[in-house]
């Protein structure tokens, strides 16, 4: 009976707690479909730009890859710095050269295995490109490529759980509620704890990427500093965001309870996983995730050595997050005290 009487008190609390059943049912369905959706796909051919090749070759090149024919190399080469191609074969004083874009070794890898067909054709055996590299280097491993995303993927995911943690336990405990007694104002109050939260944000963030690169060796072409920048105002983004969903969470539990719904997707839209063979409605979804931005960013400053220009589009998205998730938080502590 006292088992029976203990099993029907945890029921009843589960069938109250909402949340918890939704992260029970809800949530690994939720997450199983956007892993259906990314991986599900056939993915996309490489796409190759043809400068001045026989048809026989362009044809050739066809069948296993997605070529684009273009009249100049300085046209091709403009949209291969855009990111609009994979590589560009072209005939250049009489020998063929093969210039690999090379910030993703899987789509490099690609490439050389559609040249690799082409010369086992036996219209074709003649082809021996010279192979250069507009990016990166022969032998760049995978790491290399995604593990600037994970840099800012860790920061964001450790100070989002900190923050929303922190946070609650300033409620929960009661000090929000005799801080806001005071006549402090609630955006002194946010900007206080962005503050203060900041700081360690900041330094794990540093010693995230500092780690990464001198340590671990990563590629690295642009500017450490940079990094540093993005790095921080990733984390702000997620240090604003984990601050606004604690006042919505009643206890630890609950905070974890946003990872499934906030972190998991952020992962999936990030860049970490491949999404050319995703849906294209579905692709839109990246443009509303903070730290694609931030992954793109960072790829952009250790693979492609982007200066601030090339980057500033990001951060701007970045600091706009923030603001916002800022502003937020100023309405959110309404909550807390009527003005």
């Amino acid at each position: 009976m006292r088992v029976r009487a203990l099993t029907l008190r945890i029921c009843r609390q589960f069938i109250r707690d909402k949340r918890t059943l939704a992260l029970l049912f809800v949530a690994p369905l939720f997450i199983l479909t956007l892993v259906y959706f990314i991986f599900g796909g056939s993915g996309s051919p490489p796409k190759i730009g043809a400068v001045g090749l026989p048809n026989a070759i362009v044809s050739g090149l066809e069948a296993s890859a997605d070529v684009v024919d273009y009249g100049s190399w300085d046209e091709a080469l403009e949209d291969l710095r855009g990111q609009d191609l994979d590589a560009v074969l072209a005939l250049r004083s009489g020998k063929p050269a093969l210039l690999l874009e090379g910030s993703d070794p899987s789509r490099s890898r690609a490439v050389l295995l559609a040249v690799s067909a082409l010369q086992r054709q036996s219209a074709s055996q003649a082809l021996q490109p010279e192979i250069s590299y507009l990016h990166g280097k022969a032998g760049m491993s995978s790491f290399d490529s995604f593990g600037p995303v994970m840099i800012g993927f860790f920061s964001f995911f450790f100070v989002f759980l900190l923050a929303g943690v922190a946070f609650l336990r300033e409620r929960t405990t009661g000090t929000m509620e005799r801080l806001l007694a005071t006549p402090i104002r609630r955006q002194e109050v946010v900007l206080g704890y962005l503050c203060g939260f900041g700081v360690f944000a900041l330094a794990q963030a540093a010693l995230i990427a500092c780690f990464a690169v001198y340590v671990l060796g990563m590629y690295m072409t642009g500017s450490i500093w940079l990094i540093l920048l993005v790095n921080l105002l990733l984390t702000l983004t997620a240090l604003t965001l984990g601050t606004l969903l604690s006042a919505f969470a009643g206890s630890e539990f609950q905070i974890i309870q946003f990872v499934p719904i906030v972190i998991v997707p952020q992962a999936f839209f990030s860049g970490l996983f491949p999404l050319d063979g995703m849906s294209p409605w579905l692709h839109k979804l990246t443009y509303l995730m903070p730290l694609y931005y931030g992954g793109d960013a960072l790829r952009g400053i250790m693979i492609r050595g982007e200066g601030f220009g090339g980057i500033a589009a990001d951060i701007a998205v970045l600091v706009v997050f923030s603001l916002s998730f800022a502003a937020l938080n100023v309405v959110a502590l309404r909550k807390q005290r009527a003005i």
